[in-house]
């Protein structure tokens, strides 16, 4: 790893792995509720996978609001799981909305 010579090089450094570690840990979120819904959905539980689509919706729509993915990405996460949803059967939840804004 190259040490930077520049005082606002070594900080640029910092906030990179601050931001990246960040990142991660958002993607990481969204991965495993993807990964729940999609287990959920081919093992026909259509249920679990019911409760789980709020909690999509809203990682999806956080990772791109800060920037962790691109919104088309998004989009094509909710579209391809709720479109399976949709397929095997009832409507799905919203999620609820929080007083204290």
């Amino acid at each position: 790893m190259r040490i930077p010579n520049i005082k606002a090089a070594a900080k640029a450094l910092r906030q990179n792995e601050k931001r990246r570690a960040r990142n991660l840990k958002r993607k990481e979120g969204l991965k495993k509720i993807v990964k729940e819904m999609k287990r959920h959905l081919a093992a026909g539980d259509a249920a679990k996978a019911r409760e789980l689509a709020p909690q999509l919706m809203q990682a999806t729509d956080k990772a791109v609001a800060k920037g962790t993915i691109h919104r088309n990405k998004a989009a094509r996460i909710k579209s391809r799981l709720l479109s399976q949803l949709a397929g095997s059967g009832a409507p799905i939840a919203k999620p609820a909305k929080s007083a204290a804004r």
